[in-house]
């Protein structure tokens, strides 16, 4: 159709030109144009915005292109038609690329996160890896670490590298030489003087320690101090101006977080490995009730030589001293807080040993003792007095097994660890008060706490020759006191019975009772002969439960049996 001259268009300021014909049917509007501006088409009337070729879009035009319609250019010439076809090729481009572009941008904004957490990784390993040291040890000639009992991590080493370390032992014996440096570990430097922190199990049984830097330095050191119950050691060496690694809070630790461990596995030194905090608070890792566990778990990868070295945040801080691995290639290891390592550092560099108070009980937090709320009137949180230790400060109060603590000086508590960190710094011989729920009723015990002793290891028991005894339902048997007995089992004689088997895998066994405990009580119920412990039984419901309190290894404690229908 031919487009008229009173139709609805737009003039430009020069010569113009207009469409000698097109085959689009309707009333499209005409345009007057010249080659080098933007061609625009009348505003569309219900939102006064303009739209190209009048409220068609570009569909027009890519109609044009697409069946074949002319658009005869008027008086332009040459080369401004090209300069006009130009121009709207590269519109038509811009506009059917863009999405492609926007996904470009999106995809490298990704690439560029990724980027920038890589980065991040880099840094952290370039900022703490120069305080970390290698830390090779050398053994007393007669050293067995098998025969360390104060070290429970022996029995965490994977087979393998338990079976490599026995045998380079045995052969600096059979060898009767020098010490040789036959172990190894990891540290970080805590102080710029040359304070360095690790692993107790780390150095323990060392005659000669030395260090290395990343730097290729070495120094050798001498142990400053060492904490058995936290697996904490100090090392000194003589040198100044050492790059420190700065401690976290590891209060503020979170499940989730990233986690990156730095170390010495298998002698490769400066070793970096990323992963994660998998939890917090870990306790009950070690079968050791007087070990402090507050573990944080983690699955940055750990092994041995790991060992004292750190675990740092995003930040580059201390959260954690690796200290153990639950077997190679598990994902599970576990670290010290990095606020208890500090802890008991500050106190080893200032007095070489950690002072430590105790109340001499055996805990367990309510809420790992589920089977004992239905004993403790509806109480959700609290931690379970399981046993006392006759020679402990707590035998001296009037704390109790079976009590439930809930709070220490007015500070809530609702885990062990919770309740040995409270108590850890208090005042040696002044009293603590312990707010206490017993028989449903709550009351405040006071207890003057101590130091803790260096020897707390009980006496095993031993076998015992045969005599008359009772076997019960609970799957042990049990003999009256005498002299010979508490001689023959080296126990202290007490009004009670003798454990003299428990049955393995029987309900006795399962909740920890052994050969040479003695039984005080059944359900409150005193028991110092058979008859006594018939009667008793005879009362006992399995399916509620027993609570037998007993004297095991000079604790005073209580158990709860109930049969495998709970």
């Amino acid at each position: 159709m031919a487009c008229k001259s009173a139709c609805n268009c737009r003039i430009f300021r020069s010569r113009s030109w207009r469409s000698k014909s097109c085959s689009i049917a309707g009333s499209m509007n005409c345009l007057r144009f010249r080659s080098h501006h933007v061609i625009v088409a009348p505003a569309k009337p219900s939102t006064g915005q303009l739209e190209y070729f009048s409220g068609w879009n570009f569909e027009p035009f890519a109609a044009i292109l697409t069946q074949k319609s002319t658009m005869v250019f008027g008086d332009m010439t040459p080369m401004r038609i090209v300069r006009t076809s130009l121009w709207l090729g590269a519109w038509l481009t811009a506009a059917v690329l863009s999405p492609l572009s926007a996904a470009g941008k999106e995809a490298s904004a990704a690439l560029d996160l990724v980027r920038k957490l890589n980065q991040a990784f880099i840094e952290v390993a370039d900022s703490v890896s120069p305080a970390v040291v290698v830390i090779d040890v050398a053994h007393k000639p007669d050293y067995d670490p098998q025969a360390d009992e104060d070290n429970p991590f022996w029995d965490f080493l994977p087979p393998q590298f338990r079976r490599q370390l026995e045998e380079r032992f045995r052969e600096r014996q059979r060898r009767n030489r020098a010490p040789v440096f036959d172990a190894q570990g990891s540290g970080v430097v805590i102080r710029e003087d040359g304070y360095i922190l690790t692993n107790r199990h780390v150095v323990d049984g060392a005659e000669k320690v030395r260090v290395r830097f990343k730097s290729g330095k070495e120094y050798a050191a001498e142990v400053r101090g060492v904490d058995a119950q936290s697996d904490v050691a100090v090392l000194k060496i003589d040198a100044k101006n050492l790059p420190v690694a700065r401690f976290g809070d590891s209060n503020k630790v979170r499940v989730g977080e990233f986690a990156v461990a730095i170390g010495a596995p298998f002698e490769l030194d400066y070793s970096v490995t990323v992963g994660h905090v998998s939890a917090k608070g870990r306790s009950r890792v070690i079968p050791d009730p007087t070990m402090e566990q507050d573990f944080i778990q983690t699955d940055a990868s750990i092994n041995p030589g790991n060992s004292g070295g750190p675990l740092v945040n995003i930040e580059g801080e201390i959260i954690g001293i690796n200290t153990l691995i639950r077997g190679l290639r598990t994902g599970i290891g576990f670290a010290i807080p990095s606020n208890l390592a500090k802890e008991v550092a500050d106190k080893l560099i200032s007095e070489g040993k950690f002072t430590r108070a105790w109340l001499g009980v055996e805990i367990i937090a309510l809420s790992e003792y589920p089977e004992f709320k239905e004993w403790v009137g509806g109480l959700e949180e609290g931690v379970v007095v399981r046993g006392i230790r006759q020679d402990g400060p707590a035998a001296k109060s009037d704390l109790k097994p079976r009590d439930v603590i809930t709070a220490v000086d007015g500070h809530p508590v609702t885990t062990a660890q919770q309740l040995r960190n409270e108590i850890r710094l208090k005042p040696l011989g002044k009293d603590v008060a312990l707010d206490v729920v017993r028989d449903g009723k709550r009351l405040v015990v006071k207890v003057k706490p101590e130091e803790w002793p260096d020897d707390a290891q009980p006496v095993l028991s031993k076998r015992p020759s045969p005599a008359e005894a009772e076997s019960t339902d609970l799957g042990l048997t049990v003999k009256p006191m005498t002299k010979d007995l508490a001689k023959e089992y080296g126990v202290t004689m007490a009004d009670g019975l003798l454990v003299t088997e428990v049955v393995p895998g029987g309900l006795a066994h399962r909740k920890g009772v052994q050969r040479g405990d003695i039984i005080t009580e059944i359900n409150e119920m005193s028991v110092s002969t058979l008859s006594d412990y018939r009667n008793a039984l005879r009362k006992a419901d399995l399916k509620k439960g027993v609570i037998a309190n007993l004297i095991s290894q000079g604790v005073s404690k209580f158990v709860l049996l109930k049969d495998a229908g709970d």
